[in-house]
Parts: structure tokens; sequence; C-alpha cells
């Protein structure tokens, strides 16, 4: 990327969409000038300019949820930035994985995903409001937890004797047991997807070796 050919505003930004390369959902809206761009391309971490402090911030350089670049796209005007990247925690400051994030919209649209899904779960744990069972789940720490996933495993393989409707069910069961153990235990969605695909270029070698 020649960052001379790009269009920054009168002030010297350019608007810069992060997005998670592996679910392509909109993490958060930032703005970075020439120096920041040029930390981004060097380090393969995303670093802004903030316009509240006057002052350029690496991503994850407090907290440790670094942003690592996949690609950085121009626009056709050459005035905005789309960077994906592959996360190593929230995207937001207040601990959500998006900045643009509301589950109760979300919900009130019919749309669902294992990150919503999680991401709701992880705002229980933050706000436990009264009357939620994911709320119980949470005071009651993490040994009921695990009792409750060693319940629904057995569930799952009783249901799945019986029928698929059954299964899928209990399998649902234990998803959502499980990603609560998750936010309990500070395991994120992205810590499973990179165990996932580090697994897969070896699966091969591995299974060939234990058949010996």
């Amino acid at each position: 990327m020649n960052i001379n050919e790009l269009k920054f505003d009168e002030k010297g930004l350019i608007p810069a969409i992060v997005q998670d390369f592996y679910t392509k959902k909109v993490l958060t809206l930032a703005y970075m000038n020439k120096e920041s761009l040029q930390i981004t391309l060097d380090k393969k971490l995303t670093c802004f300019y903030s316009r509240s402090r006057n002052e350029l911030w690496l991503k994850g350089e407090t907290s440790g949820n670094y942003q690592h670049v996949v690609s950085i796209t121009a626009d056709c005007d050459k005035d905005a930035l789309v960077i994906e990247v592959i996360k190593d925690g929230p995207a937001c400051h207040t601990g959500t994985e998006s900045c643009f994030t509301c589950p109760v919209v979300e919900a009130e649209k019919n749309e669902f995903s294992i990150d919503s899904l999680y991401e709701l779960i992880c705002g229980r744990k933050r706000d436990m409001p009264s009357g939620s069972y994911t709320t119980y789940l949470f005071e009651k720490g993490l040994d009921k937890i695990l009792k409750k996933i060693g319940e629904e495993t057995t569930e799952v393989i009783i249901g799945s004797k019986n029928s698929k409707e059954e299964e899928i069910y209990e399998i649902s069961d234990l998803a959502y047991h499980v990603l609560v153990l998750m936010a309990e235990t500070g395991v994120t969605l992205e810590d499973i997807r990179n165990e996932l695909a580090s697994r897969h270029i070896i699966d091969k070698k591995v299974k060939q070796e234990k058949m010996k």
C-alpha cells in the first residue's frame, strides 16, 4: 500500500473500519494518520490516532487485546480503509467483542450467531441482572457451571439415542453451558478458533501416526 496515494482529511486523518477476519463482523470505527498507519503496516498490529487525546495508541498495548492485521483495503476514492484482523480479545473498551454490539437490538431483529450469544453471556457476567439464569450460574460459580456441563453431556448421550430432535435440543443446552464456562474462565471464541485452526493442519499426519 502506498500511503501517499490515500486521501487524508484536513486534520490528516482517514477513517478505518476494523473487521473480524473470521466472522466478517465490524468491530470498530477508528481513525489513522500517516504515522499510525505506517506503524500498523510495520508491526502488523492496528495502531490508531485518538482524536480525544491527540495521540497515537496501539490497540492492545494496555489491555493485551491486540489486533493482528490480515489485510488493509482502501475504498475506490482512497479516503477510507477496511482492516481485517485476527483479534486476541474484545475489540471494545467496554469488554464486548465489537463496539457495535447491542444484544437487545440483535434479538429484536432475530439475528443469531455464536459470537452474539457469547457476547450476551459476557454481558450477563458483567452486569449480573437479577432474574437471569445465566446470572444464577455466575453467582454459584465454577463448580456449579462444571456440574451443569457434566449433566448436559449425559443428556446429550441419552438424547442422541432417542431422536435427532432431542439430540439437537440437548447439544444446544450443552453448547450454551460451555459458553458460560468460557466466559467464567476468560476463554474466548478466538482462542477456540485458533486452536482448531492449528489442529487441521496436522490432522492427517496425527491420524496416520495413531493408526500405525
